[in-house]
């Protein structure tokens, strides 16, 4: 396959990144898709593979009627997406969710991208936003670890004075040191094929144990000028939640509904789950377990925890500084910069969270260049379909002055036809299906 059309850069090879540059090369566009690992490193990646995963194995539900990141997943399926096809290749077992091996994704993105003949991959820092006269079609797509030096040019171009908010990371456990006389394998409400995480029980003089140790555990010390880098709330430590409240918690990632202990066949007063993290099942994340402890801290405390006494962790837990821009008062509706619209921008630096979320606005940013670059109308999804919400939300349907990250939910949709608030109101998971059922009905148009 060759092209004599001019490349469209794309900077960054995380999952937006590489998305994007696949779109394009898909229909016939060439892309140089620009990493800067392994010459640069960043504070959480830890190797030089793209789309390499982070702060979870987990791409959440894949219920395309219950949950909006489920539908979401399917539209991205429909529109040709590498990172679902890769997904769904490198999948784990989490229930009804889709989580995969971390390393093996990254293999088969890279692959993919790496035997494309329409795409380029360059290695090294781009320092910052390209002239036109470089390039004049580039998809900024360099996550929520961007690097300073683009920071500074993107504030520069843009006029913002802050892109930054803190984010965190949880630990991973290797499973043979785990004690099963104490924990058991099960999904809440059994979901799934009921035995897809493991499960350590607490009592309550345990749980209150934890709580207290863990609003004293020795904690990252922030730098001067991070100290008014707010956190997403979606992410937040473990510690932090713990400080709202000491019931927090137990209502939170450590609720014990859904769970009935075997060998009490009573309900634990709390309950840390662990998931899958690689497809040999010999590693398990923590669920929840975000946190800015230090490593002696996280030992220490976490191997408190019944079940995990004898705990090898694979990888301790952390916090970095996520990258994103105020995008309804910066972006238009085809993600390009207003103030310099050879420029889009992809991914979570566009205010989304989640991976899924990055990896559909990388798809979008891809298919509206290529349109772009071949002559054609470039038409946003419908509002109806999870992409449109999604788009529509970041490009302005969200209040400038209080933007922060967004995942993808159904309060980000428009309402059902005759969808008011009388008693025939559709609600619950019907509600969310007719939404869903419209939104694919809508998305086949669109493609």
């Amino acid at each position: 396959m060759t092209s004599t059309l001019r490349p469209v850069l794309v900077i960054g090879g995380g999952l937006a990144g590489s998305e994007a540059a696949w779109q394009l090369a898909q229909r016939g566009v060439p892309v140089t898709l620009q990493e800067m690992r392994p010459t640069a490193k960043t504070a959480a990646h830890q190797t030089d593979g793209l789309a390499e995963l982070v702060c979870s194995n987990s791409f959440r539900s894949d219920d395309p009627e219950g949950n909006a990141v489920g539908l979401l997943h399917e539209e991205m399926r429909r529109a040709g997406s590498l990172i679902l096809q890769m997904g769904d290749l490198a999948k784990v077992p989490a229930g009804g969710a889709l989580a995969v091996d971390r390393d093996d994704f990254s293999r088969r993105v890279t692959q993919a991208l790496e035997n494309h003949p329409l795409v380029t991959i360059a290695r090294g820092e781009i320092n910052a936003l390209p002239d036109s006269s470089d390039y004049d079609s580039v998809i900024a797509a360099t996550g929520p670890l961007t690097s300073s030096a683009l920071t500074q040019s993107i504030l520069s171009v843009t006029g913002e004075e802050q892109l930054a908010f803190f984010d965190a990371i949880a630990p991973i456990i290797h499973r043979d040191s785990i004690d099963f006389d104490k924990a058991w394998f099960q999904s809440r409400y059994d979901k799934g094929d009921g035995q897809d995480y493991i499960n350590c029980p607490m009592t309550e003089d345990q749980y209150n144990d934890f709580i207290d140790r863990l609003l004293a555990g020795d904690k990252t010390e922030f730098k001067e000028w991070e100290k008014d880098t707010p956190y997403f709330e979606a992410c937040l430590p473990i510690e932090v939640m713990a400080e709202r409240g000491r019931e927090t918690l137990r209502f939170g990632p450590m609720k014990p509904v859904g769970l009935t202990n075997p060998k009490t066949g009573t309900r634990a007063h709390a309950v840390v789950q662990l998931r899958q993290d690689n497809k040999l099942g010999t590693l398990y994340n923590m669920v929840g377990f975000q946190t800015k402890l230090k490593y002696g801290a996280q030992a220490d405390i976490f191997r408190a925890i019944p079940g995990l006494e004898n705990a090898e962790f694979a990888r301790l837990g952390g916090i970095h500084r996520n990258t994103f821009l105020n995008s309804p008062r910066l972006l238009d509706p085809l993600l390009r910069l207003k103030a310099r619209p050879t420029i889009r921008f992809a991914g979570q630096i566009t205010g989304v969270e989640g991976y899924v979320e990055s990896a559909s606005i990388g798809l979008l940013a891809g298919r509206f260049a290529a349109e772009e670059r071949l002559g054609q109308t470039v038409t946003p999804p419908p509002v109806t379909t999870a992409l449109g919400a999604l788009l529509s939300h970041i490009t302005g349907g969200a209040q400038a002055e209080t933007f922060q990250p967004m995942n993808v939910n159904f309060g980000l949709f428009p309402g059902l036809d005759g969808d008011d608030h009388r008693k025939t109101r559709k609600r619950g998971r019907d509600r969310k299906a007719a939404i869903s059922v419209r939104a694919l009905q809508d998305l086949v148009g669109w493609l």
